[in-house]
């Protein structure tokens, strides 16, 4: 019982989480050659799509192996969405600082 989240439901999530992306940051704006979005609009709605990521470490228990399977997941179906590797490798940074902050809020004797 080494595992305490769902293999399943961590594919689901990062399945969800890729497609909220595609919906509020479509890969021909992100992947354009031009800069159409700016870096700081870029993170606030990477922001927006990760609202929930809270709602899920609490629901399953992730841990640091969770985090990595989330993040690798979340990873793999950026690309097959089509987006370009330097967007994937600034989603894939940002779920992680994101998911860090969630767990470090989440220790005893802080409020959630």
């Amino acid at each position: 019982m080494f595992e305490l989240f769902s293999s399943g439901k961590v594919g689901e999530f990062a399945k969800h989480l890729a497609q909220d992306v595609a919906r509020r940051y479509p890969t021909a704006i992100a992947n354009s050659p031009d800069q159409i979005v700016s870096l700081q609009r870029t993170a606030e709605i990477l922001d927006e799509a990760f609202a929930h990521t809270r709602r899920f470490l609490l629901e399953y228990q992730l841990g640091a192996l969770g985090k990595a399977k989330l993040g690798r997941m979340f990873k793999r179906e950026l690309r097959e969405i089509g987006y370009d590797e330097a967007f994937v490798e600034l989603a894939v940074a940002k779920l992680a600082n994101k998911l860090a902050a969630d767990l470090r809020g989440m220790k005893p004797g802080r409020p959630m």
